[in-house]
């Protein structure tokens, strides 16, 4: 996990920096992962919302795609509790983690190749040392794509779909489009699309 202050990507640093100074109560550092760290179930997304994870500190909190996600990981017994999109709303995740390929917010919520490449070791972290991982569910192709070189595996052998399982022999890979407001104004991801996925992975951990 970065620091707050991790100098590691210029561009991210001197923006976090800006919002600081503009917003003094926001969170504004690195967005830790949240959920318990022996989960058998890792949710990677692309990185915080400026006024999303980035204000509340923790991931999908305070912006569209937590409205989305959040409730179906209480459908689908991955969470209890109520969301209420914001960090003490006593929300618990249940053998699930979430955590983003790019720690920082970035400008326009577009981070670089470079800065991407540059936070993949804090991913590779993420995912290494936890036996009990079964499923990584890659939230758009992004994140599909860090979370493959982070495991050290083939990109033409594991190309982004939504709906998409890569059986990795201990482990599954799992794709989504990514829950955003844009994908799912657009008609791109659908509520049903996207809890079909989290019920595929429901069903192939009861199996």
């Amino acid at each position: 996990m970065p620091d707050r202050d991790c100098p590691l990507c210029p561009r991210l640093a001197s923006f976090r920096s800006d919002i600081r100074a503009r917003e003094p109560g926001w969170f504004n550092a690195p967005v830790p992962a949240f959920g318990p760290a022996d989960a058998s179930v890792l949710i990677v997304g692309l990185a915080p919302g400026l006024q999303g994870a980035n204000r509340t500190g923790r991931p999908f909190t305070g912006d569209y795609a937590g409205d989305l996600l959040y409730p179906t990981l209480l459908e689908f017994g991955f969470a209890r509790g109520d969301y209420q999109a914001r960090p003490d709303d006593g929300l618990e995740l249940i053998d699930c983690r979430i955590g983003n390929a790019v720690h920082c917010v970035p400008p326009q919520n577009k981070p670089t190749p470079a800065e991407i490449n540059t936070c993949r070791q804090f991913l590779i972290a993420l995912i290494e040392g936890k036996p009990r991982l079964k499923a990584i569910v890659a939230l758009g192709r992004i994140a599909h794509d860090s979370t493959v070189k982070a495991l050290g595996l083939r990109a033409a052998r594991t190309p982004f779909a939504h709906g998409a399982v890569h059986d990795l022999g201990e482990r599954r890979l799992y794709d989504s489009y990514h829950c955003s407001r844009y994908n799912t104004n657009t008609g791109v991801l659908t509520p049903k699309m996207f809890r079909a996925v989290f019920a595929r992975v429901r069903a192939d951990l009861a199996g």
